[in-house]
């Protein structure tokens, strides 16, 4: 076994731990050869792979168990928060021994600082932090930078934004043993150094207290508190204690407090910024008044004097993620330091989803860029702060590792970079078959398509219908209302939460058919659907090319009758190629199913909502939420009433709803449910309007 350090919130192996995969599940189908195939070619030197998976065939488990095998520290990249949540869910599961962390976005609400010079608009940066994805996100480098191998890694896209210098996150962790001869005064000006905060209160994260020789710290991260008694310039003991009693836990050997923020810096580092600063101050300065631009001067003088001001009383100002490039030591241009640096070089990466990731990936540079010019050219920042910045596409690849693209659409990036090498899984655990592809003639396709919604609708299947344009989405929904179809509509003008609600209603059987025009979200896997119809399917475009019709057609996959229809008056080339591509995946699905007996069963629903959190929220008698109406078609005369009934209800408990919402919401963000806990932050300022209206 081997020697074991005692560090700051588990036991970190000094040698490399293994990882240990658990699951009651071994690979079938044809996961056992997707996971050597991929094996084998990194372990030949292959730094670009592809594992084309259809909808439902345990990619993640496929991942998992390549992991397991090369046992490298990982990064898992997913587009979205609620794909990361689910990702890391999955892997925390198969991983329960090892370190499975979550690094995205720790904004609950954030709106960028901006200029616009046609209207003469300055737009104060606002923003609210969400503490516990903070506290996530140190964990995160603390258990890259703690020596540790097992380590894997599921993050959004804003693992590629700027944060601390690694070398300065390491140079101010606190590494102490029994024993260690420290000086008292100087081990307390570290933990300031660590931006801890002195209190005489009760603890809270990032926090220290002093009694005497005992110093009582609560770390940043995982809530965990320690007790460390000094005799004389001696560390007598270290105790990890409970923060409420004060009862010891665990009598330690040594601990490493890691800093309370990922842009913390060293004291001579800062003194250096802080010259540099003054230096390229007085140079935008003197270049505004040469060009006549008096206000513009004034305006930068009296900005950046304040921000070194509260840096050299604080360490700190607001917005002072835009002089990183002094406290990086970084010359103009280059690249801030970010999540991948604290990676060791032998890293793996996993890019889920890498048809879309990808093209993200290429877009963040341009709009932060677009957006900072304007403050720079009008005195509102310093020309560094346009280094502050996410990675550009091309630093992005330099700072790959051996990398997997995990897509059932790979798009040509992926193709080109994998060299046509691609691990292919098409046999779902569950049998179930890629739905067939039929094409029908546009003529009287409403009526042919109401006959099949029909049909469906009597054994409780669900609809999804895409249509080409917004107006079409609408003017449908309509005709369907009037002749007694249930449905609702999505598309970008309908609000992001309601169309999450819209979901919900769908799986709880509020109405049967879905119409859209982007119907291509991954993760919008509803079991129920069982059929999908596609209009217009001959306008070939970016709704209408073979990785899009691929897409929509996945709708229909979770169900065992599942079936595509696409409307369309000629086949185009994109049409031809989705329709071979399925009949292709569905002849070697049949053939496996054939030759070991399985029957094709439906995957499980898992539930009737979006958010788990909802079912087991407990709500008191008088805060229950208005149902909705049994009568989908109500009058204006329905609405109005309810409407004024639901203001009068929420005028009368105000103060309670909010802080219900703001409970809500708060628990909803711990538990990674950020949909639900967006729902709740808006309802709470809604409720907030409310109350002023009132005034």
């Amino acid at each position: 076994m081997a020697k074991i350090m005692r560090s700051a919130e588990n036991y970190y192996y000094i040698c490399n731990m293994d990882f240990k995969l658990v699951s009651e599940y071994a690979p079938t189908g044809d996961q056992p050869e997707a996971i050597a195939q991929l094996i084998n070619s990194i372990e030949s030197g292959s730094r670009h792979n592809t594992l084309l998976g259809v909808t439902g065939s345990g990619k993640t488990f496929t991942i998992a168990n390549v992991i397991q095998h090369l046992n490298r520290p990982t990064i898992v990249l997913s587009h979205n928060k609620t794909l990361a949540a689910q990702l890391y869910g999955e892997f925390k599961n198969f991983f329960p021994d090892n370190a499975v962390e979550y690094f995205v976005s720790y904004y609950d609400y954030y709106q960028p600082e901006a200029y616009l010079p046609t209207t003469d608009t300055y737009i104060e940066k606002d923003l609210a932090i969400n503490d516990e994805i903070e506290k996530m996100r140190l964990s995160t480098t603390a258990s890259l930078l703690s020596g540790r191998r097992d380590v894997i890694v599921v993050s959004s896209v804003s693992c590629l934004y700027g944060i601390g210098n690694p070398a300065d996150f390491h140079a101010t962790s606190i590494k102490i043993r029994v024993g260690d001869i420290v000086s008292y005064k100087h081990f307390l000006y570290r933990l300031v150094e660590a931006l801890y905060t002195r209190t005489e209160l009760a603890l809270e994260p990032a926090t220290f207290r002093v009694k005497g020789d005992t110093i009582d710290i609560m770390t940043a991260f995982g809530d965990n508190t320690y007790r460390v008694t000094f005799f004389d310039n001696e560390i007598e003991s270290i105790q990890r204690i409970d923060a409420a009693s004060g009862q010891r836990l665990e009598l330690l050997d040594g601990v490493t407090i890691f800093p309370a923020n990922m842009f913390v810096t060293t004291k001579e580092r800062i003194n250096i910024a802080i010259q540099q600063i003054y230096l390229d101050l007085g140079k935008r300065i003197a270049e505004f008044e040469k060009e006549g631009r008096t206000m513009e001067a004034q305006r930068i003088k009296q900005r950046v004097e304040y921000d070194l001001e509260m840096i050299k009383e604080l360490g700190y100002c607001p917005g002072i993620e835009n002089y990183s490039r002094y406290f990086d030591g970084r010359a103009e241009g280059t690249r801030p330091f970010c999540l991948l640096d604290y990676f060791p070089e032998d890293y793996l990466m996993v890019i889920d989803e890498s048809h879309v990731t990808i093209p993200q990936v290429h877009a963040m540079f341009g709009g932060d860029r677009a957006r900072k010019v304007n403050l720079v050219e009008y005195g509102f920042r310093l020309p560094a702060a346009k280094d502050n910045r996410p990675l550009r596409f091309e630093e992005f690849e330099s700072l790959m590792g051996t990398s997997i693209y995990v897509s059932a659409t790979p798009a040509d990036y992926e193709f080109t970079k994998s060299e046509g090498v691609i691990a292919e899984q098409l046999i779902r655990p569950t049998g179930l078959v890629d739905p067939p592809l039929e094409v029908r003639v546009t003529l009287n396709q409403i009526d042919d398509l109401i006959e099949e919604i029909e049909k469906r609708v009597k054994v409780e299947d669900k609809i999804l219908i895409t249509t080409i344009t917004k107006r079409m989405a609408e003017e449908l929904s309509k005709y369907f209302d009037r002749v007694g179809i249930r449905n609702r509509y999505i598309h970008s003008d309908v609000d992001t939460l309601e169309r999450v609600q819209i979901l919900e209603d769908l799986r709880a059987d509020m109405f049967d058919v879905l119409i859209g025009v982007n119907l291509l979200r991954e993760g919008l896997d509803l079991p129920e659907v069982g059929l999908v119809a596609i209009l217009d399917a001959d306008k070939e475009g970016f709704l209408r090319n073979v990785r899009s019709i691929t897409q929509i057609a996945g709708r229909a996959a979770r169900h065992s009758n599942g079936h595509v229809i696409l409307y369309a008056d000629h086949c185009t080339d994109s049409m031809v190629a989705a329709i071979e591509q399925s009949n292709r995946r569905r002849e070697k699905q049949v053939r496996y199913n054939m030759e070991h007996g399985i029957l094709p069963r439906q995957a499980q629903k898992s539930g009737t909502g979006q958010s788990l959190l909802l079912s087991h929220t407990e709500r008191p008698e008088d805060m229950t939420a208005y149902p909705i109406m049994e009568n989908h078609y109500m009058t204006a005369a329905d609405v109005e009433t309810e409407y004024n009934a639901k203001r009068e209800y929420e005028s009368k408990n105000i103060d309670a709803l909010i802080q219900k919402a703001k409970e809500d919401m708060e628990r909803a963000a711990k538990s990674l449910d950020f949909l639900a806990a967006a729902r709740y932050r808006d309802r709470m300022y809604e409720l907030q309007k409310l109350k002023e209206e009132n005034k």
